[in-house]
């Protein structure tokens, strides 16, 4: 029966000709976001730690010329004590800076509630964070609009990136919750579009992507035009026309389970979605492609396969050579057995 789950699983999609993978980064739980930077080499922002998120940690800042060998550059958001900084947004200020929001977790028992779970007492306020050497060495701005009465604090997530007009654009997302003054669950998700006009320094809350939303990352499509690609139980997509004050409804692009999605638009002028499978049996990282800006895709391509489901959250650059390189995270995989960084350096399939 095992073999033909996996012959199933490598069925389903198809395979990219000549696919170099790698484990680039061991023992890190990562949920990496790369960055292009201006002298070619690429950055992946990611948590330093092997758990997911139940531990003390710090977002680190690692580079690679090319993305097979990856040296650590940095920390952009040092975590304080019984904390951890494990949520992040990254890309490039409109001066070239590196820029990084990133949010986390504390353990420490928060006066308006009993004691949570391990690193579950409150979600950390967004830090901005920034380097103008490449990563080396950080400033951090520790202010960030307040969230709605009643909902965590917003929770960065995907690229920022910037318009026609040199603002920055980004996502982040939060939870209602069932009742503070018991627990930080929540009853329900929203994702927003935030907009920085002064290059990253503050940011404000300018519309609503995906109502039920979480994890959503955007695309710039030109002019006023942007795309983000929506985490509900499945990725949908959403449209925005006037960047991004108002969004269209979502269109459902992935089977359910297949989700924490990364856009990125190629040379050819195609847009290419990556996205994590926890679908029993098909576990792993896969992508698709549109060259009608979203109206239909390609079959999708198998990037990596996954020994268990706590896997995925991809992110791709492509380099100036045309080829694609795609970093994801995976707690087990075939012959390593604990949490890494992979990465894949692949050709997207011709049109």
């Amino acid at each position: 029966m095992k073999r033909l789950i996996l012959l199933f699983a490598l069925c389903s999609s198809l395979y990219a000709d000549d696919m170099q993978r790698f484990i680039a980064i061991d023992n890190v739980c990562a949920w990496p976001n790369l960055t292009l930077l201006p002298d070619g080499s690429i950055n992946t922002t990611i948590f330093g730690k092997p758990s997911h998120g139940q531990m003390e940690g710090a977002a680190e800042c690692w580079n690679s010329p090319d993305g097979q060998f990856w040296t650590k550059r940095g920390i952009p958001a040092p975590n304080e004590p019984h904390t951890n900084r494990m949520n992040v947004a990254a890309g490039l200020a409109k001066n070239g800076d590196l820029l990084v929001l990133c949010s986390g977790w504390t353990d420490v028992k928060q006066p308006q509630r009993p004691k949570q779970a391990v690193f579950r007492d409150d979600i950390l306020s967004n830090w901005v964070c920034r380097s103008s050497d490449g990563g080396k060495t950080w400033s951090q701005i520790k202010e960030f609009p307040a969230p709605d009465a009643g909902w965590t604090h917003y929770i960065p997530f995907g690229d920022i990136k910037q318009g026609d007009d040199g603002a920055l654009h980004v996502s982040c997302y939060g939870g209602e919750f069932t009742d503070p003054s018991k627990s930080t669950k929540t009853k329900g998700y929203r994702s927003w579009h935030f907009r920085s006009d002064d290059d990253g320094q503050t940011w404000k809350r300018t519309g609503t992507i995906g109502p039920k939303s979480n994890e959503t990352t955007l695309l710039h499509l030109g002019g006023k035009r942007w795309m983000a690609a929506a985490r509900e139980t499945g990725m949908d997509l959403f449209i925005s026309e006037d960047d991004g004050v108002t969004w269209g409804e979502p269109n459902r692009v992935t089977a359910k389970n297949e989700i924490n999605g990364h856009l990125i638009r190629l040379a050819d002028g195609r847009i290419l979605l990556a996205y994590g499978s926890r679908i029993k049996g098909q576990t792993g990282v896969l992508a698709k492609i549109t060259a009608d800006e979203g109206k239909t895709w390609t079959e999708p391509v198998r990037i990596a396969n996954t020994l268990e489901s706590d896997c995925g959250y991809p992110s791709t650059i492509q380099r100036a050579d045309g080829k694609l390189v795609t970093a994801w995270y995976s707690k087990a995989s075939e012959n390593h057995q604990r949490y890494h960084m992979g990465v894949a350096i692949w050709e997207a399939p011709k049109p």
